[in-house]
């Protein structure tokens, strides 16, 4: 499908939703009927599947006429999908729901109001999610997805690698306050050199998902769009300093691969990744010696950036009472701690490195403190916007122009704010 048709596929969707969910009944089934529930996730990985189908089990022992499914969607593709098939009358009952699409689906009026059900639900202890991770997911005090996975964005880092190119290893770095922007790319480009490995993989970037560069831009202080989402932030100096940054990292040092070349880091081909702990489940039981430090210092000081998920009920689902029953059990404080061993949680009383770190086998305390803990204490969300869909594609095609050697940056980046303003100020 061509990105023309699918960005108006995506937006034709959202524009129903509101339609939906205003005119969509909110009954369900019985509760002496066999209930199917289907869940839209975006993960195919066998470790998260396996915790949710078990978490959906256990529901089901409580609940004999209840089965919950996982559909998993293409990541790349997964909203237009999701829309898509809400759309077309073939809504799931719970959806996974990106951060950068979070203000379509609250603001649609698709989705299930929730606050009643978590607050009412036994031992739900509603009061422990962080407001501050409610604050995406909420309108006027009502709650429309609960944000199960809050989680910062960190540095993976192949020891094996920087050792083998004579660098230092990860922890002497941050020991040593040279953990820095310019020194990271230092190192993954003598990696390069010397083995011809990638330097720095940005995981799910592929010169598509731009606002995953939102983990470098943090060190300019760099925003795609100011704090009211009406004011674009392509053309300002923090975004030019950053791109150049990158631009050069990218085509002169070689520490990042180029436009269409690949590398997995957790094969790997990598020295460094900037992905989510929900990845370290990736990692080779006998492979290399890796570490996992925190984004680096740029110039504006040091900075996190938090990717959020929420689950939310789709009104016109088959049974929303019973789905939003399941979310209540899949999120209440005994699941959520389980949930934690991917999807760092929202939960206050869970957000602490001996409880995390019993969740977490594969990571060592001091790396859930710098990197999970502090990171969401201290970190910014990734851009969200209303309309994220058109404004991603109209960013990503101005980009396209400055992925070459010789690009104008300034007159690209200018362009970029030319083509969404009147989007921002919408």
């Amino acid at each position: 499908m061509k990105k023309t048709a699918r960005r108006q596929i995506v937006l034709a969707s959202l524009a129903l939703l509101t339609t939906i969910g205003t005119s969509a009944g909110v009954g369900g089934a019985l509760a002496q009927d066999n209930v199917n529930l289907r869940m839209t996730v975006w993960t195919g990985n066998k470790a998260h599947l396996d915790l949710f189908n078990g978490i959906a089990e256990e529901y089901g022992k409580a609940h004999p006429n209840v089965k919950v499914t996982f559909d998993t969607l293409p990541f790349e593709n997964y909203t237009t999908t999701l829309t898509t098939q809400i759309a077309g009358g073939n809504a799931p009952d719970l959806a996974w729901i990106f951060e950068n699409s979070a203000p379509d689906f609250v603001n649609s009026g698709a989705l299930l109001p929730l606050a009643e059900i978590l607050k009412s639900t036994p031992n739900y202890e509603a009061d422990d999610i962080a407001p501050s991770a409610l604050a995406l997911w909420s309108r006027k005090g009502e709650i429309f997805a609960y944000p199960f996975s809050t989680s910062p964005f960190g540095v993976f880092v192949n020891n094996d690698l920087l050792r083998q190119s004579g660098q230092k290893s990860a922890s002497e770095l941050l020991s040593s306050n040279a953990w820095t922007w310019d020194n990271a790319v230092a190192v993954a480009s003598a990696v390069n050199a010397k083995t011809g490995k990638a330097g720095l993989v940005v995981r799910d970037f592929d010169y598509k998902a731009w606002d995953n560069l939102a983990t470098i831009w943090g060190g300019w202080n760099a925003r795609p769009w100011g704090e009211d989402g009406k004011t674009c932030g392509f053309d300002k100096p923090e975004m030019a300093q950053a791109m150049s940054f990158i631009h050069k990292a990218i085509f002169v040092d070689k520490a990042l691969p180029g436009p269409g070349t690949s590398a997995d880091f957790f094969a790997g081909d990598a020295a460094m990744t900037i992905t989510q702990i929900s990845r370290a489940s990736l990692l080779p039981k006998n492979g290399f010696g890796w570490d996992l430090l925190p984004l680096p210092t740029g110039p504006a000081g040091a900075y996190a950036v938090i990717g959020q998920a929420g689950i939310g009920v789709l009104k016109n689902g088959k049974n929303p009472q019973e789905a939003a029953r399941f979310l209540a059990f899949m999120t209440n404080r005994a699941n959520s701690e389980k949930l934690a061993q991917f999807f760092p949680p929202a939960r206050k009383k869970l957000l602490k490195t001996e409880v995390l770190a019993k969740t977490n086998p594969l990571l060592k305390p001091e790396q859930i403190e710098r990197v999970v803990i502090q990171g969401i204490e201290n970190g910014t969300v990734k851009p969200s916007h209303t309309g994220f869909a058109q404004i991603q594609q109209l960013v990503r095609s101005g980009l396209d122009q400055l992925w070459m050697p010789n690009a104008d940056l300034k007159a690209g980046l200018t362009g970029i704010c030319g083509r969404i303003a009147p989007l921002l100020a919408r």
